[in-house]
């Protein structure tokens, strides 16, 4: 599929290490994502070269600015010799089922960080930016959370406030708290932090009534949350939150996993009604970055991000019925985790989910709105 260059190019975060790493086959994220995207983007004629904004892993000094020098250290050596020690697993919470060692694992996750300096650096120079692999927001300064071993999302926060931004609000829209991301900078009078994610969900942080110090807000949101009741919280909620702080700059972790089907959550959402939430805060800040997060279904993954991508880069929509070639890709992925009589006939046939119509927004939902504009 040939489409027209936007003039100016969008910027594609990238590393030879996010493709070339691999998870262990019994972990979520054995799956491909950063690569899916990449394939499935060129195939669409959504990709090119000079989009490409190729990251190295960043140095040690980059990572102690926000990490603990001897967790750093710790994760480099065990990534190296594959093992880890019963003292470094209790101290760091890595070498789990949750968080394993990997050969690559440090260089992995230190791009991730990069990625997301050079995100926000070239946000600045008014560019459009996403950075799949991105949006590792549960990594603590001196340990490893869900999957998540150091925190991106927090530096490119970091990099917007020393670039010389007055103030950066982070929207999480993954199906799990940003609790790493929201303790970094608690009581940070510079950064709000705002999340919405599954009540109940694993790391069953970010209630109601947590604020952080003050500058945070956090809508838990019930199981099987709808495109309706996204729609309702970004109108009502999170733009006035948003222009209430009156931003310079936005981090968004655009984590899939929100989506219908996917495994580890049980949110209801179709990727038009995430696109436009994402589209609507773009229009609302001048300077934006759109990182990953979760996601564990390849085929809502590949699609969402994909089509997210090629929003971000000003291409023509996707055709309803997706090329040959594009269908074929799809239907080739699998996954441990989703049985092949549950793959939808849509995601592999089509970018976007069908229209839900006649949703309702719940009561449950509508309670959060006051709760979270309130002081």
């Amino acid at each position: 599929m040939s489409s027209s260059r936007p003039k100016t190019p969008a910027a594609f975060i990238t590393s030879a290490v996010f493709s070339a790493s691999e998870w262990p086959a019994n972990h979520p994220l054995s799956i491909s994502r950063h690569q899916n995207v990449m394939d499935v983007c060129r195939m669409l004629g959504w990709l090119h070269d000079d989009e490409l904004a190729v990251c190295e892993p960043a140095t040690e000094a980059v990572l102690t600015r926000l990490h603990e020098p001897g967790y750093v250290t710790a994760l480099e050596v065990v990534s190296q010799i594959g093992k880890v020690t019963i003292a470094q697993r209790e101290a760091f919470n890595f070498g789990t089922m949750e968080n394993p060692v990997f050969t690559g694992l440090f260089d992995r996750a230190a791009a991730t960080v990069s990625g997301s300096v050079l995100a926000a650096e070239l946000s600045l120079e008014g560019r459009q930016v996403f950075h799949p692999a991105g949006g590792t927001h549960h990594g603590r300064p001196d340990r490893a959370s869900g999957f998540c071993y150091f925190n991106d999302p927090a530096f490119a926060i970091q990099t917007l406030l020393d670039s010389g931004c007055a103030k950066v609000v982070y929207l999480d829209l993954d199906a799990h708290h940003g609790d790493g991301v929201e303790s970094i900078f608690a009581s940070n009078a510079r950064v709000l932090c705002v999340s919405i994610h599954e009540e109940k969900r694993w790391p069953h942080t970010g209630q109601l009534a947590d604020r952080a110090g003050g500058f945070a807000r956090n809508l838990p949101v019930p199981k099987g949350f709808n495109d309706a009741e996204l729609a309702f919280l970004m109108t009502e909620a999170v733009l006035p939150l948003i222009a209430r702080f009156d931003p310079d700059a936005v981090v968004m972790t655009c984590g899939a996993d929100a989506l219908a089907g996917d495994p580890l959550s049980g949110m209801e959402l179709g990727n038009e009604g995430l696109w436009s939430a994402i589209d609507s805060v773009r229009e609302a800040v001048p300077v934006s970055v759109c990182l990953g997060g979760g996601g564990y279904n390849p085929w809502t993954v590949t699609r969402f991000w994909s089509g997210l991508w090629g929003r971000l880069a000003g291409y023509p929509p996707a055709p309803e019925q997706l090329p040959d070639d594009v269908q074929a890709y799809l239907s080739r992925l699998g996954c441990d985790l989703i049985d092949e009589d549950e793959v939808e006939p849509h995601w592999l046939n089509s970018f976007a989910d069908p229209a839900q119509h006649g949703q309702a927004v719940r009561d449950a939902v509508r309670a959060l709105v006051p709760a979270v504009l309130a002081g």
